[in-house]
């Protein structure tokens, strides 16, 4: 019998070793010939899945969303709202080997965006999903009782979308100052500025007690 191709999981394997070669030579290096040679295979079997460098760019940051939609899907959500939320936004942030590595790839991807007009598309797509999840969350502490009352939902999505984006900047840029106790604290901290206070949550913790330690 001929053997079965599985074109979806190599179209995988294609976008796995696009982050390989940008975590190890940058986003300029990630070519077709490059990736492919990567992958072990020929550029002009690479160019069957995917005929442009722009379109096996935009497949391999899709992988990111997904990865993150997987992950979050999973939750079992507790009953408390604020608990709820910040445990959806925990997989958001680079706490762990393959966050931070999914994290460096998003951020060069997001700068190539500036120039690719495929992948800035779906950046922006991507920006936007991240904007109205953050308001989402902000409507649920609302609902659930944990927001300050007079705020305005849309403007502390801002606050927070920039947060999340401000902390994985930080701990790309800064991994040794940037620990996963510290990201934490941080983004309690502002959730209890919001008045969505839970006693003991990493916000009232030491946020500088382990700094480059890579705890979590």
């Amino acid at each position: 019998m001929p053997k079965l191709v599985d074109h979806e999981q190599r179209r995988r394997e294609l976008g796995e070793a696009v982050w390989r070669v940008i975590r190890r030579d940058g986003i300029e290096a990630a070519s077709v010939r490059k990736v492919a040679e990567e992958a072990g295979w020929s550029a002009g079997a690479l160019r069957h899945y995917f005929s442009t460098q722009s379109e096996l760019l935009t497949f391999a940051m899709q992988m990111v969303v997904e990865r993150i939609e997987v992950r979050v899907g999973a939750l079992e959500p507790p009953a408390d709202p604020r608990e709820a939320v910040e445990q959806r936004l925990h997989e958001l942030l680079p706490l762990d080997k393959e966050r931070r590595a999914e994290n460096e790839v998003w951020l060069a991807f997001a700068g190539r965006a500036l120039v690719d007009p495929q992948l800035r598309t779906r950046h922006e797509e991507v920006d936007e999903e991240l904007r109205r999840a953050c308001l989402g969350a902000l409507q649920e502490l609302g609902s659930g009782g944990r927001l300050r009352p007079g705020l305005d939902p849309e403007l502390e999505a801002e606050r927070l979308h920039g947060l999340l984006d401000g902390l994985a900047l930080h701990t790309a840029m800064r991994p040794d100052r940037m620990s996963p106790r510290l990201i934490r604290s941080v983004l309690a901290r502002h959730l209890d500025s919001l008045g969505a206070e839970v006693d003991g949550l990493g916000g009232h913790d030491n946020p500088t007690g382990d700094r480059g330690s890579g705890r979590q």
